[in-house]
């Protein structure tokens, strides 16, 4: 994820880029980098390229299309649980944005070769900065169901649409700021010397700020929900699992699945053996980027699997998207009738 490189030729002001998949440069760029002879091959290829390509060209119009239709439910419904869904799936597309599109295609694929270091440090920044926003947005959402299913007088008293969007400011600033300390992130796919302490302590930070904090978040707070709903069974007929537990829990399990590969190569590469003379840590790290960053594009699917009225809405903007050809296409003479209901969520219908 990491875009900057330790230059030993002294120039502070410009460093290499690796492609998306850590190969090799070209013979024209070799000569600014110590000469390894043990550094891993890359057994993947161009396989890293084509599969962000297909995540960025399916993923991106999916996720716009999702943000759509949950900012239309969150103004309609004024729920916190849709706004930390819309704001979720912003940063997703900031992800898809700045990771896959401008880090592993356009810097990686597309122009591999001398950049300024201060320009491919900011993008660091903004890269850790994306993906501390997607997860801890997803904490705010674990901890607004567990107010609302556990403390439900007190969610009440407190929750408001000033609130939500207070919250979720928050958390995007503190994104921002806890990105800042990686300006200084070094390149796994070169970092051929011992880690130093700088290195080890950004690392370290990076899997606790992305991964075991918010995990731990996500395993307490889901178990009490859990455990809520089952006292309730044995009080009386088994209570029905919401549309917005079954989505929260969706979530959390797929990010802690899809992003545990890349956290334990970091710890693999910073610990055992370097991504650099490795094939396997190398190869291994391809992969746990490519599943980490499926993670931005699966969510559409489980909202359209668990919640019917997101199916509802999903269909109204693609139909509205698709109104004016089709009245447009219409003889002269003919007048269209409304097809389009005044907005409201459809009676008993949740998230």
């Amino acid at each position: 994820m990491g875009c900057s490189g330790l230059d030993t030729t002294g120039q502070p002001r410009v460093t290499l880029l690796p492609t998306p998949n850590g190969s090799g440069l070209s013979q024209e760029f070799e000569g600014h980098w110590p000469e390894i002879p043990e550094r891993s091959p890359c057994v993947a290829g161009v396989v890293p390229v084509i599969y962000y390509s297909v995540l960025l060209g399916l993923g991106l119009p999916v996720n716009l299309l999702t943000a759509v239709a949950l900012a239309r439910l969150a103004a309609r419904t004024r729920k916190p649980s849709y706004c930390y869904l819309l704001a979720l799936t912003a940063s997703d597309i900031v992800t898809q944005v700045v990771i896959v599109f401008v880090g592993f295609l356009l810097q990686g694929a597309v122009l591999a070769r001398e950049v300024p270091r201060a320009v491919v440090r900011t993008a660091n920044i903004l890269e850790f900065a994306a993906n501390h926003a997607s997860v801890w947005i997803a904490v705010l959402l674990t901890v607004d169901r567990y107010s609302a299913l556990c403390h439900p007088l007190r969610h009440r008293a407190a929750s408001s649409p000033g609130r939500t969007r207070r919250a979720i400011a928050a958390v995007l600033g503190a994104a921002l700021l806890t990105g800042i300390p990686f300006y200084w992130w070094l390149d796994v796919w070169r970092d051929a010397d011992p880690p130093s302490t700088l290195d080890e302590v950004l690392k370290w930070a990076h899997c606790l700020i992305v991964y075991f904090i918010p995990c731990g978040v996500f395993l307490v707070a889901n178990s009490a929900i859990i455990c809520r709903l089952r006292r309730r069974s044995h009080r009386g007929p088994r209570p029905r699992l919401g549309k917005s537990t079954a989505i929260l829990l969706g979530v959390t399990t797929l990010f802690a699945l899809l992003w545990a590969p890349r956290i334990f190569v970091i710890l693999y590469h910073l610990y055992v053996a370097p991504v650099y003379r490795d094939w396997r840590a190398h190869l291994a790290l391809d992969v746990a980027n490519m599943a980490a960053m499926l993670n931005t594009a699966v969510n559409f699917g489980l909202y359209c699997l668990v919640s019917k009225t997101f199916r509802a809405t999903v269909r109204e903007v693609i139909h509205d998207t698709h109104l004016p050809c089709g009245l447009g296409s219409r003889p002269v003479g003919v007048v269209a009738e409304p097809v389009l209901k005044a907005p409201g969520v459809p009676k008993g219908a949740e998230l």
